[in-house]
């Protein structure tokens, strides 16, 4: 049977978004056929705008439509704790149990030897710059997914804030969060306990 060029072409973009398979991709795009068309333009409208109005903030590097980003620009957060993330998700993920009033740093990823991913693939130097540039931090919080490229990028990032000069206190999160999971996925009270639960480097 010919599938519609129209439809293939929808099946194949879905199929390329991360955790979407074959079969996922033909059940969402044959579910959109079934949806008023003011409903498709808006969605079309919200991924051709995903990109046009956001910027990454040129402090944290978390997705904004400002820069510097909101949190940055909050004058009532300390300035003096950083919470190092991953992804912008993990800052979403935090913020939402309403708990943490620090700044963030987002690393856009983990070092990854197998994907070609290093040190310089990810916001690391721009953590060094901040803390040698900005203002004194008394303690850098490292929120790295315990995997093992987020072990690895938190030994790296214990390794290279250590040589900072002030050197801040390092501290990783509690073990609330078990290993091989990802902090989006995370519930409140877990991630409540491991930032309460951290532990120095």
């Amino acid at each position: 049977m010919k599938i519609p060029r129209a439809v293939q072409a929808l099946v194949e973009s879905f199929e390329k978004l991360p955790g979407i398979g074959p079969r996922t991709s033909q059940r969402l795009t044959y579910y959109l056929l079934h949806v008023p068309q003011s409903e498709l333009d808006l969605f079309g409208r919200s991924l051709i705008n995903l990109k046009k109005n956001t910027v990454l903030c040129s402090i944290c590097r978390n997705v904004s439509e400002s820069d510097p980003c909101n949190l940055c620009s909050d004058s009532s957060r300390d300035s003096k704790i950083i919470i190092v993330v991953e992804q912008p998700l993990d800052v979403v993920a935090i913020e939402r149990m309403g708990k943490y009033n620090g700044l963030y740093h987002v690393l856009h990823g983990a070092i990854s030897p197998l994907e070609n991913i290093g040190p310089d693939e990810i916001y690391i130097e721009d953590l060094s710059k901040r803390l040698t540039n900005g203002g004194p931090v008394k303690e850098v919080i490292i929120a790295t997914n315990p995997t093992m490229e987020g072990e690895a990028t938190a030994m790296y990032l214990n390794k290279k804030l250590k040589t900072q000069n002030p050197k801040p206190k390092v501290s990783r999160l509690g073990m609330g969060i078990p290993r091989g999971a990802d902090l989006e996925y995370a519930d409140d009270v877990t991630l409540i306990q491991a930032i309460e639960g951290r532990r120095e480097m």
